[in-house]
């Protein structure tokens, strides 16, 4: 060979090497998502918590950019997860309730209802632009085989809970593992076992951002802390008995405990215990300042009280409703952001936005275009400090069809709300000024016609009638 076609053949390897196996140098972030789950908009220090300890999380906040009015899209798992992963409101949205499927196998959960192919998913577009994709924890939104299996809605790598029905106990009998399942040896459904399931699954995650840390990675990280039942390690518990008074929990619901306060209290803690884990390996692997980090939760804090004493905790602070509600408790979230050299730090962000923005947020973030309809909006100009350049909704939308039927609207400093739909579809529409009233302590519809109109009409005309009946209701 002459020396010409010699040069020509390295550089076409080189070429190729560099596109194949990128380097930790690439120019794309990694972007790590996670999310609580039940987690209320008061349970961080950095949100005004004075009792549980989240000094991770709190760095975290002090580090990035912490959001004010960040709301869920739903006001339980399986809907809000799906209004995340797709991008669309509840009144455009696929999943708007949970709905679990029956499995012939007693010995297995059959998943929640899936998302139909033509749904796509954010991990999907990340997965096709050269991300490579990994969830861990819960996933809620098809079971294997199905069509909302992980690992067909964009997802190279799966652990954790695939039903959300087995995430009922966090020592579990098995876990899944990409499309099959694997038992936990020395795990039963009771009070404690041998394999801690949320160690688990962090355990797996930190693997694979070690796997792939040469490679654009997309990492979703839906932990299952702090949805009951009340369970942590030993030794986290440890950290709090003695600090409160406790009534014990008899056991009504979910497994039984001596210690609830103490016990919800860890595990949150053990939740924040492995962010410091995952920041960790960020710096030791030398790729901290190109990983997009962002904190949220899918809905508010549990209405069980006897296992979780939200009173107490103030979990939710001033806001009216817990999980399940539409009202401010149940879908006002906790979101932090943090992207070293380019998010200011100890920044605080009062634009009102919802977790189906992260989509488009995170594809105008990574210069992906797709065309994929969705209600989604950008946050990046915020998260950059440009403020001018920050589009905003008009409104913000809830559908849910749980807990007797709701709907909801945010527009600037207007709530609106609608409750027990199922039973009456002609049910009063309740009118809060946020501005003035955080609570939602004061119906004020009558003082203001014009208003509730408007937002009848939206409520009539932003919500598509489902295709599955058991989401469907009234006239809307």
């Amino acid at each position: 060979m002459t020396n010409i076609n010699i040069l020509t053949l390295l550089m076409c390897c080189l070429i190729s090497c560099t596109t194949s196996h990128p380097t930790k140098n690439h120019i794309q972030p990694n972007i790590i998502l996670i999310m609580a789950d039940d987690l209320g908009w008061k349970e961080l220090g950095s949100y005004g918590q004075k009792k549980i300890k989240t000094p991770h999380l709190d760095q975290m906040a002090k580090e990035g950019m912490r959001f004010t009015q960040f709301y869920a899209g739903s006001a339980v798992c399986a809907p809000s997860r799906c209004n995340l992963m797709t991008g669309k409101h509840g009144g455009h949205a696929f999943v708007r309730n949970n709905l679990e499927i029956k499995n012939n196998d007693p010995d297995f959960y059959g998943g929640q209802h899936p998302l139909p192919e033509s749904e796509i998913t954010v991990a999907e577009l990340l997965q096709k632009n050269g991300y490579v994709t990994g969830c861990f924890g819960k996933w809620g939104l098809g079971a294997i085989g199905s069509t909302g299996d992980p690992l067909k809605k964009g997802f190279d790598r799966f652990y954790g809970y695939n039903c959300q029905r087995n995430a009922h106990n966090l020592y579990p009998k098995y876990l899944e593992s990409d499309n099959t399942t694997v038992s936990l040896k020395g795990n039963t459904r009771s009070q404690t076992g041998k394999l801690y399931a949320p160690q688990l699954i962090a355990d797996e995650m930190i693997t694979f951002i070690k796997n792939n840390k040469d490679k654009p990675f997309f990492c979703y990280y839906p932990t299952v802390i702090p949805h009951l039942p009340l369970q942590a390690p030993k030794e986290d518990i440890k950290k709090y008995v003695g600090l409160w008074d406790e009534t014990a929990y008899t056991g009504k619901y979910y497994q039984k405990h001596d210690l609830p306060r103490a016990c919800y209290a860890a595990m949150i803690s053990f939740m924040d215990k492995q962010i410091g884990r995952l920041y960790k390996t960020l710096k030791d692997l030398d790729i901290d300042n190109n990983t997009l980090v962002l904190f949220t939760s899918d809905n508010g804090t549990t209405y069980l009280k006897g296992q979780v004493d939200y009173d107490f905790f103030q979990s939710v602070g001033p806001l009216r409703g817990l999980k399940g509600s539409l009202h401010e408790g149940g879908i006002r979230v906790p979101l932090i952001v943090r992207w070293k050299g380019k998010i200011k730090e100890n920044s605080v962000s009062d634009h009102i936005s919802a977790n189906y923005d992260i989509f488009n947020t995170l594809l105008d973030i990574t210069n992906i275009k797709h065309s994929v309809t969705t209600d989604s909006l950008s946050f990046k100009a915020t998260l950059l400090n440009s403020p001018q350049k920050q589009k905003k909704h008009d409104y913000l939308f809830w559908d849910f069809i749980g807990y007797s039927g709701q709907l909801a609207i945010r527009k600037g400093k207007w709530k609106a709300i609608k409750k027990n739909l199922i039973k009456n579809p002609n049910a009063p529409l309740e009118l809060y000024n946020l501005n003035s009233d955080i609570s939602e302590s004061k119906n004020i519809s009558t003082q203001h016609p014009d208003i509730v109109k408007a937002m009848e009409k939206i409520m009539l005309e932003a919500r598509t009638k489902p295709s599955v009946k058991n989401f469907q209701f009234g006239k809307y």
